[in-house]
């Protein structure tokens, strides 16, 4: 996800207190609201429905072993009887086989149902974990569930541009940008919120992180599932979050991996004001790993040099885009990947090496122009991204906020912050009412323990959401991935990691305390180039 949370450690920013857009900002619903009493109606119809599982839509390309259904949900919770939206669900019934003594059957223990964050990002692959070892343990003894939540193909899909001019490149990508560029992606930024508004109509004030955590708990229902057991990644702990405070009594086991900051105040323009800052750090972990392993790459020997080496690419492709495709902005795109990832860090170290020494082909593979295909799915995921974020706060709709603050970050953050400004900008001008963030607490004993995973140095979800969500949450355990970065650390490479994982979902076990595990190995240089992500 883009929008996360870090306090800055360099400084607060002063920032002018935010305004509503054009309409009304609404209150958070209570219990008694039309949206609760909605929610309890439309869980009861799904519940006695339930799901069917068979074929999943051809478009998704899933695997035959992966069963779909559909669960409807109203578009608006106020009127639970008026429009209704299809979401579609994913799953792989639990195998019950111990993966480690054959002879033993593991009793199930109902779904866990995942959001891999966003928003915007679909689920309905999530169910294939279990074929990969880490969650073969897991996978033996609950039932797997995905889903595309509200906007995101195939559940009602959101748009707000032809798929076709969604990828504009190549562009440039200053760090200083002038008064004129500004200006030019202001109109841009304008013109997308207005599209937004024409081609979804009344429904786009319906797409917010509310009524997510609300589908969640229709889910739930349809799954016959009376508590829910959840894993959310990057915005799902976002979603998790506001699921266990409107509805605490259903939750069974959570856990929060690479947590948003949800502190009301922070949702979400500070969020990405936060981020864009702790992105600075992890572009400096990027180009210290590359200069240790200048013999690979020949990218130089310090980080300035490597700093200076990726300068020179950028402003090469500003002259001359590879591939007729690649400018500076693709350059930065495809270089930010290796911040939420360590993985990237020898395919795009390898892409900026050749492209330095006259082969572009790996850059143009890295951050080339999308298929048809790919572009559909990523202008439906950047419209939902932008609807939930745009509806789920206010935001400063006047562009001499935006550009105060972010002149002030950009000079000790330069890598992210302008390219942050210009995917959040369309809020600025957003057409749709405001939702009031919830302050989420919850007292001890209101909710059962949670688990909290967190990488020290995840810049897209900085450290300090781990700890706001930990102080918010009675009862809940950070484990800590110390001076580590990527984004997510559930069920990877960490086996520390995962013993508290498999521990917690398994058998509802914590630790006493909150704890720590040492970091993953770094990644090791690979000579060949990996292909576009």
């Amino acid at each position: 996800m883009r929008a996360a949370a870090l306090y800055s450690a360099a400084g607060s920013l002063l920032l002018t207190t935010l305004t509503a857009g054009p309409a009304r900002a609404t209150a958070p619903a209570g219990p008694e609201s039309p949206e609760a009493r909605g929610t309890a109606v439309a869980a009861g119809r799904a519940a006695a429905a339930g799901i069917t599982f068979g074929p999943c839509p051809k478009a998704e390309e899933l695997p035959g072993g992966i069963r779909c259904g559909t669960v409807g949900v109203p578009l608006d919770y106020a009127h639970p009887d008026g429009k209704q939206i299809e979401l579609t669900v994913s799953r792989v019934p639990a195998t019950h086989k111990d993966p480690d003594n054959g002879k033993h059957k593991v009793p199930g223990q109902g779904a866990l149902l995942y959001n891999p964050g966003g928003p915007g990002a679909s689920g309905l692959y999530f169910p294939l974990v279990g074929m990969v070892p880490e969650w073969k343990r897991i996978a033996a003894a609950y039932d797997l569930v995905g889903y595309a939540p509200r906007g995101v193909a195939p559940s009602a899909p959101l748009s707000c541009q032809d798929p076709g001019d969604f990828f504009k490149g190549p562009r440039p990508a200053p760090t200083q940008p002038s008064d004129a560029y500004k200006a030019e992606r202001a109109a841009e930024a304008e013109t997308y919120a207005h599209d937004c508004a024409a081609r979804a109509g009344d429904a786009l004030r319906h797409y917010h992180s509310l009524n997510n955590a609300r589908d969640l708990e229709v889910v739930r229902a349809a799954l016959g599932e009376r508590r829910l057991t959840f894993m959310g990644a990057s915005y799902g702990t976002y979603l998790g979050a506001l699921y266990a405070e409107l509805f605490p009594s259903h939750v069974r086991r959570m856990v929060f991996d690479a947590v948003v900051n949800p502190d009301p105040e922070q949702v979400w323009y500070r969020n990405n004001l936060d981020q864009s800052e702790a992105f600075e750090d992890r572009w400096d972990d990027f180009k210290e790993w590359v200069a240790e392993h200048d013999a690979e790459y020949g990218l130089g020997d310090t980080p300035r040099k490597v700093q200076d080496g990726y300068d020179e690419a950028s402003a090469r492709l500003a002259a001359e885009p590879a591939g007729g495709t690649v400018g500076p902005a693709q350059l930065q795109g495809a270089m930010l990947k290796a911040g939420y990832y360590d993985d990237y860090w020898p395919h795009r170290a390898e892409a900026l090496s050749a492209y330095l020494k006259g082969d572009p082909q790996p850059l143009v593979d890295q951050a080339g122009t999308r298929t048809e295909e790919g572009s559909v799915a990523a202008e439906n995921s950047n419209a939902v991204y932008t609807a939930v974020e745009c509806n789920d706060a206010p935001w400063p709709t006047d562009f001499r906020v935006w550009d105060r603050d972010n002149t002030r970050l950009a000079r000790r953050a330069p890598f992210e912050t302008w390219d942050n400004v210009w995917a959040n900008l369309p809020c600025a001008y957003w057409r749709a009412p405001r939702q009031q963030p919830l302050d989420v607490r919850t007292a001890p004993g209101e909710l059962p323990p949670t688990l909290v995973l967190a990488a020290e140095r995840d810049a897209a979800t900085p450290y300090e959401g781990a700890l706001e969500l930990r102080r918010r949450l009675s009862g809940s355990v950070l484990v800590t991935e110390r001076d580590a970065g990527t984004h997510g650390v559930a069920a990877g490479p960490n086996a520390c990691v995962n013993d508290h994982l498999e521990a917690y979902l398994l058998e509802g076990r914590l630790p006493a305390r909150d704890t720590s595990c040492a970091p993953r190995p770094e990644p090791r240089p690979q000579p060949e180039p990996q292909p576009s992500t």
